[in-house]
């Protein structure tokens, strides 16, 4: 089948309206248009990409749909507040001081009104590809796996399977269905495995049938997924995470120092 005349020349294929919104979620998750901000008039949309008054609406309505912008008929639609919000992954792996709370959620609650842990299973499981070469152990070995959606004023942020070496899990809370205060660094820590080095592997992705569902998407947009790996003083992989969010409303941040 031979490419379209469109995409012979290098245009975008897409349809207006979903390259309109492309264009505005941009700006959005760049704070070109910042929260609170009223979005540009029909008219001066209509004047900017060259469309008509049905087609901005169709744009906007995607937008509507994926709660970036809120808005009502005969009303300005603005940019909605703390939508997109970034996360640290380093903070990830800080113990809890004294059994409080995890620090990620620490930090998601600073930035909205509520996040919590839902752990949804814990369940010994054969680990295959990626995982399990992360892992170092053969395709279809077991591991325990912990499942859980970490949820922000109500609403699906990330979807988390973290699976553990039996020999290291068997017998202590990462094997048992109910949460662990302070997160899986501060019990790694208490078992004489604490946490010395991680090695991120981020990735955007299509949804799978289950991440779709999980974290509510509202269309056809990337996840970000993020496969981590956590090594021991020893060198050992002591767990490896596999982290889903929803790639319009995060973003994350890295910090480097350069050697000197």
């Amino acid at each position: 089948m031979s490419p379209s005349s469109s995409e012979a020349a290098g245009l975008d294929p897409r349809p207006l309206h979903i390259r309109i919104a492309a264009d505005l979620r941009d700006e959005i998750m760049s704070d070109d248009l910042a929260p609170g901000s009223k979005l540009p008039s029909t008219a001066r949309l209509k004047a900017r990409f060259d469309a008509s008054n049905a087609t901005i609406q169709k744009a906007v309505q995607l937008l509507k749909d994926e709660e970036l912008v809120l808005g009502r008929a005969g009303a300005a639609v603005t940019v909605r507040d703390n939508r997109q919000r970034t996360v640290r992954p380093a903070d990830s792996l800080t113990p809890a001081v004294d059994g409080a709370a995890h620090p990620w959620l620490t930090e998601a609650s600073e930035q909205a009104s509520a996040a919590q842990s839902t752990l949804l299973a814990v369940e010994v499981t054969p680990v295959v590809g990626d995982v399990a070469a992360a892992l170092g152990f053969p395709e279809g070995s077991p591991a325990v796996c912990r499942r859980q959606l970490i949820t922000i004023e109500g609403e699906p942020a990330e979807l988390v399977s973290s699976y553990y070496p039996p020999d290291l899990a068997h017998g202590t809370a990462l094997a048992e269905p109910r949460r662990i205060r302070g997160g899986t660094p501060t019990l790694l820590t208490e078992l004489g495995y604490p946490p010395r080095r991680s090695v991120d592997r981020l990735s955007a992705r299509v949804a799978t049938q289950e991440q779709y569902t999980a974290l509510r998407l509202p269309g056809d947009l990337p996840v970000l997924r993020t496969l981590r790996t956590v090594y021991s003083e020893e060198g050992r992989p002591i767990e490896v995470t596999v982290m889903v969010k929803a790639g319009h409303l995060y973003e994350l941040q890295y910090e480097f120092t350069p050697e000197p």
